[in-house]
């Protein structure tokens, strides 16, 4: 029988140390006591070993294109190869984008999938089936909000099977939700069948917008229109409230609301009381230690280190996802672009060439510096991922004059680092065209496996849903053919 790591994430002595943090957790608008006994009654549950000690999921929400990044056709006609060229990287014989130059410097650290492939071309499908690592919907899902009925997303279901060693949760999701341009949250990113309590832990670092893309400030732009220019600030995680603030005077925690507007909004809407309890819990754990304070800001950090990784989102993502697996965090999905950003339907090449891929290229590529130079890269698997690719040909949409691709569930490249992967390997290959497997075909619960083997989380683990009924965690083979 595999070990059963679905204690509650225990908190260290600091995090009950002061009756000042308890109240201020407690006035962050959360419904009941803050039940200290029950915090004080938590015990630290063991942390399986694997591979790695913690992994990076790097999502490029709206599909990055295989053809212009790691999979090009130099080869083909021009309605498929499209406009970029490839470059050599550090390994002899692969190629990529030119406009990843960076990366392709450190090809010794990295390797592909290049035939993973599902059957959906429809975003909200996608991110879900890519989210959970199941290839297939569930009965009665809906495509504009998550359910109860969902499969697990691979960050509950690490935040379920993992006990956090520390003050912080086993798994977290940042800078945001993914939210549709509609302003529905896209399903697969939360503990569906699990039940809400086990809902990932979302950073809300970065502020919902309907109109704008990509890495602001510096890589803002629209998919139409390109640059953007606006001010939208990148938030660190703060919890702390004036220290005028009269808390004997607000017994009341929902009057504290107003001054709580420009806090995680995920902290006042936890849901159930499982899930409230749990976020009051990592509440007081932040209020009360300066360490774990200290992993979410990315703005008081060595500027030449910001610098490194890039002063926009995706630079300050990535630098955030460091901090908090050194801090002990054991899954970070780390949203690179909301609202679909890579979703290229018009204007792929400039989009792609001026906005995306350069800020892509040099935040990835700082993260391996840094994680390598600090000890880390060995320990850390990280992957990177959309939730489709693009078609093989290049088409135009009406009323558009620059072309782009479309959604294209049947293969993409999925990058790993890190964690034991051979530096270079290639596995699987596509047609001619980009376009389909011609070998080693993986599914996303492959992809999954792989996650969950790095971990050391045994094939034979099993999670419990709702009703009670026993569920396996794996549905695929790990891609060990990467793995040295």
């Amino acid at each position: 029988m595999a070990s059963d790591f679905r204690t509650p994430f225990p908190f260290s002595t600091a995090a009950r140390s002061t009756r000042r943090a308890a109240i201020k957790a407690g006035a962050l608008g959360l419904a009941g006591s803050l039940g200290l006994d029950q915090l004080a009654a938590l015990e630290t549950a063991g942390i399986p070993q694997g591979k790695a000690k913690s992994v990076i999921y790097i999502f490029l929400s709206g599909g990055l294109s295989q053809l212009e990044s790691f999979d090009m056709k130099p080869g083909a006609p021009s309605e498929i190869r499209g406009e970029f060229a490839p470059i050599p990287t550090k390994t002899p014989g692969l190629h990529i984008c030119e406009h990843l130059p960076e990366l392709a410097k450190r090809s010794d650290q990295w390797a592909l999938c290049r035939s993973l492939t599902h059957g959906s071309n429809e975003h909200s499908n996608g991110h879900y089936i890519m989210m959970t690592g199941r290839s297939e919907t569930p009965p009665g899902f809906d495509r504009t909000k998550p359910t109860e009925n969902d499969w697990p997303s691979l960050a509950a279901l690490a935040g379920e099977r993992i006990a956090s060693s520390g003050s912080l949760p086993s798994a977290l999701v940042l800078p945001e939700k993914m939210i549709h341009r509609s302003g529905n949250v896209i399903p697969g990113q939360m503990g569906g069948l699990l039940g809400r309590r086990y809902d990932p832990f979302f950073i809300e670092a970065s502020p919902y917008d309907s109109k704008g893309y990509g890495a602001y400030p510096e890589y803002d732009f629209h998919h139409a229109d390109g640059r953007l220019k606006r001010a939208r600030e990148f938030r660190t995680f703060s919890l702390d409230l004036p220290d005028t603030v009269d808390f004997e005077r607000f017994q009341d925690r929902m009057k504290l609301r107003g001054l709580l507007d420009d806090q995680q909004r995920h902290l006042e809407t936890a849901g159930p009381a499982d899930g409230v309890n749990r976020y009051r819990e990592m509440a007081v754990s932040l209020l009360s230690d300066p360490k774990v304070r200290a992993a979410f800001d990315v703005h008081g950090v060595d500027p030449a280190l910001q610098d490194r990784y890039g002063r926009n989102a995706f630079g300050w993502s990535l630098l955030m996802a460091r901090q908090l697996v050194e801090s002990g965090v054991r899954l970070v999905q780390v949203n690179l672009g909301n609202n679909e950003t890579w979703d290229n339907h018009q204007a792929i090449f400039p989009n792609l060439r001026d906005y995306l891929l350069p800020p892509m290229d040099r935040a990835v590529s700082a993260l391996l510096d840094d994680l390598g130079g600090r000890g880390l890269l060995e320990d850390t698997l990280v992957v990177m991922a959309s939730e489709f690719g693009r078609t093989p040909k290049i088409s135009t949409l009406s009323g558009v004059p620059l072309p782009g691709r479309d959604h294209w569930g049947a293969v993409q490249s999925v990058w790993f680092a890190g964690g034991g992967i051979t530096g270079g390997a290639v596995l699987g290959s596509t047609d001619k065209f980009g376009g389909h497997p011609a070998s080693d075909p993986r599914r996303p619960e492959d992809f999954a496996a792989t996650i969950y083997d790095a971990l050391g989380l045994p094939p034979d683990s099993h999670w419990t849903d709702v009703a009670g009924r026993p569920m396996p965690l794996y549905h695929g083979q790990p891609m060990r053919e990467l793995f040295g």
